[in-house]
Formats: structure tokens, C-alpha cells, sequence
């Protein structure tokens, strides 16, 4: 399929797709939202496929909504564009999704990166929530998963104050898994998605719900979940393959069933 804003490629099990917007920074308007949920999506239903990458450049990954697009809008107009909701469409995702981030990652670029299940950053990567500055508020997340990110204090700052973090702030406070080197940033989020694509997809899947919906579901009932969802995973083949391949000294082969 053909896309105008983004760019798409396979390497080996895992999907890429880079923001492809130079000239305006990465900046999120509706049609690169609307293309990189397509892209996104395509990858999850596509089974030579185990895990996902997100990516800008190395300057910026999203510098935020695109300001000129939006200050035409009104609620009404904003509402119906579709360009929030479509930030939803995340959570119909079944495969991770690992954002490699480097430089800017502004409002909804922030929020991009949030959505996303891991995150690794170059040493210049720069995450904030700056709505405020232009009398608005994060509006595909930024008040929710920033939160549970970087507890209550911290978000208030970023959010009520355009605080900034560098990429080591954001290491140290949990928003990100890892920081590298600018030259290397990409290559380590598709190893570290190529290494997922290798483990049993199912278990995989069913791992990572488990953890997402674990932010809306009281511990009990997340247990109980979990308890339940493991003796599924033990009816599977790839259970079965992956126990006897450690039997054997060897790797397993999975099909995913």
C-alpha cells in the first residue's frame, strides 16, 4: 500500500515504519495518523511478523501535532477530523511495539511514544508535553500514560510547566527501557524487537495484554486473569515444543499454535 508520510520496510520478523515528514520535523498531522495505524496495523495481521518499530530520524522523532493543520479546526471540526481517536487505535494491537526515539518527541510525538509497549532512546532524545503553551492539553494520552509512566509529580511538571526531559531523565524516571548512541539507536530497537520475534508468539501476545491491562485492572482480578490465561498457553503446541526443546539442549521451533 502506498503511503505519503511514512515509510515502511520488513527486516527479517520485525515491521519498521519511520514518520517521514523532514521538512516539518516529524509534526502529526491527520493524514500521517491515519497512514501510520494503517501501516501498523498491516504488520500485526501479518504473521511472518513478531514485533514492531517506530521510528522518526535522527534529529526528530515527532516534534507534535501539526499547529498549522490544527489552528484551522474547531471543537466540532477537530471532533469529527478523527485525529485523536485514531491515537485509540493502539490498543487493538496484538504484536509489541518498540519506539526508537531520537531528538525531539513533543506532544503527541511524546504520546506516540507512550503508546508504544517499549521505548529506546538516543543520548539526544527529548520528551515533553508543551499543549499548555499554546492553551490546550494532551489529548491522545499525554494526561493518562505519562502518569503512569513517571508518577503524579513529575507529569504535572512536564504538563503544567513544559518541563523537558533528556533522554538520561527519561531513563532515570522509568519512560524509557535503554539510551544509546545516536548512531545506534535504531539498530538497538530492531534487535530488541527481533530478539521478541523470536520467542513463542503466542506466550508473547498474551504476556503483553496482560501487563497493558493491567493498568485498568484491580490485582485480583489480574491474577485471576493471569492464572487463567496460563493454563491456555500450557494447551498450546509451543508450549509443548519450547519444554522439550529445553529437554533437548536445543532451540525450539515455533509455529504459533
Amino acid at each position: 500500500m502506498p503511503y505519503e508520510t511514512i515509510l515502511v520496510e520488513s527486516r527479517d520478523r520485525v515491521g519498521l515504519v519511520r514518520l517521514n515528514r523532514p521538512d516539518q520535523r516529524n509534526a502529526l498531522n491527520n493524514q500521517l495518523i491515519h497512514e501510520l495505524m494503517d501501516a501498523l496495523e498491516a504488520f500485526d495481521r501479518d504473521d511472518a511478523v513478531g514485533a514492531l518499530v517506530l521510528t522518526g530520524s535522527d534529529t526528530a522523532f515527532a516534534a507534535g501535532a501539526d499547529i498549522k493543520e490544527m489552528a484551522a479546526q474547531d471543537a466540532a471540526t477537530m471532533r469529527a477530523s478523527g485525529f485523536i481517536q485514531a491515537f485509540g487505535r493502539f490498543s487493538s494491537l496484538q504484536k509489541p511495539v518498540i519506539a526508537a526515539v531520537s531528538g525531539w518527541a513533543l506532544g503527541g510525538g511524546c504520546e506516540l511514544a507512550l503508546a508504544c509497549d517499549m521505548v529506546v532512546a538516543s543520548e539526544t532524545a527529548r520528551f515533553g508535553q508543551p499543549e499548555i503553551t499554546i492553551g490546550v492539553i494532551p489529548g491522545a494520552g499525554g494526561t493518562q500514560r505519562l502518569v503512569r509512566a513517571v508518577g503524579k509529580a513529575l507529569a504535572m511538571e512536564i504538563i503544567l510547566n513544559n518541563r523537558v526531559l533528556s533522554a538520561q531523565e527519561a531513563l532515570q524516571f522509568g519512560l524509557v527501557n535503554r539510551v544509546v548512541p545516536v548512531d545506534r539507536f535504531l539498530e538497538e530497537a530492531v534487535g530488541l524487537a527481533g530478539e521478541i520475534s523470536g520467542r513463542a508468539p503466542l506466550a508473547v501476545r498474551a504476556a503483553r495484554q496482560l501487563i497493558v491491562d493491567s493498568f485498568d485492572t484491580p490485582l485480583a482480578d489480574g491474577l485471576d486473569r493471569e492464572r487463567n490465561v496460563f493454563f491456555d498457553v500450557f494447551a498450546t503446541d509451543d508450549r509443548r515444543e519450547g519444554m522439550q526443546a529445553f529437554a533437548e539442549k536445543r532451540q525450539p521451533h515455533w509455529t504459533g499454535k
